[in-house]
């Protein structure tokens, strides 16, 4: 959302949040960032800031793209990815004046954590069928990036609600914003289902939700899964 969508007040509170919501990214992030981790969360970051790159209007003043949060949040964790999707709101909005800067806070509220820990909790939920194959990541990872978008999108009206205005009709935004966001959803569910099982194809151990699985995804569905046994 760009500015004066919401008055003063309402973007000092969500930027209050965004403030506390960073500093808990930044104290879970500890202990998931590592040598190994840190490589993947930059590449994340950088497809999620192209992939943001890609908007259009919706409303006077508020665009529609992809999130990116769901995605981050499967491949480096919940609090990595929302620094991630943080880094990238921080940089659009300051270089690139995409998204207003009295909004950033509201901004980063809505897409590095309320949308995307909706769509990791759902990730979380149906671990046990992302961790059977590829076939079952992909649905996992698709449901959780279409929850992310929609629910990052309900970030927004519960703002607008509380200091948005009120010539506009709350139920008309409502709608608009559920039934873009539903078909920028789907698009967002697909590629995020593509990359994330595209990494856990060659690299599973770098796939944060597939972190602790008995057996690795990618001996699930390869032909050569069972161990070689000795001739003696």
């Amino acid at each position: 959302m760009s500015d004066g969508l919401i008055d003063a007040p309402t973007s000092m509170i969500f930027g209050g949040v965004a403030v506390l919501g960073v500093a808990a990214a930044l104290v879970g992030a500890r202990r998931d960032l590592d040598d190994r981790t840190a490589p993947m969360a930059g590449l994340v970051a950088a497809f999620v800031f192209a992939t943001q790159m890609i908007n259009f209007p919706i409303l006077p003043g508020v665009s529609g793209h992809l999130l990116g949060g769901a995605l981050a949040a499967i491949l480096a964790g919940p609090w990595v990815g929302a620094l991630c999707v943080s880094i990238v709101l921080v940089v659009q909005a300051l270089v690139f004046a995409d998204g207003g800067l009295t909004a950033l806070g509201a901004n980063i509220t809505n897409m590095a954590f309320i949308g995307l820990l909706a769509g990791f909790a759902v990730a979380v939920a149906l671990r046990r069928f992302a961790t059977r194959g590829r076939y079952g990541l992909a649905a996992v990872a698709f449901l959780a990036a279409f929850v992310n978008t929609v629910v990052a999108s309900l970030g927004f009206v519960l703002e607008f609600a509380i200091g948005g205005d009120p010539a506009f009709s709350l139920g008309a935004v409502t709608g608009t914003m559920l039934g873009l966001h539903a078909l920028i959803g789907i698009g967002e569910g697909v590629i995020t289902a593509l990359t994330v099982t595209a990494v856990a194809a060659s690299r599973p151990d770098l796939v944060y939700l597939l972190r602790g699985t008995a057996r690795p995804l990618e001996l699930r569905d390869s032909p050569v899964a069972a161990p070689e046994r000795s001739a003696s």
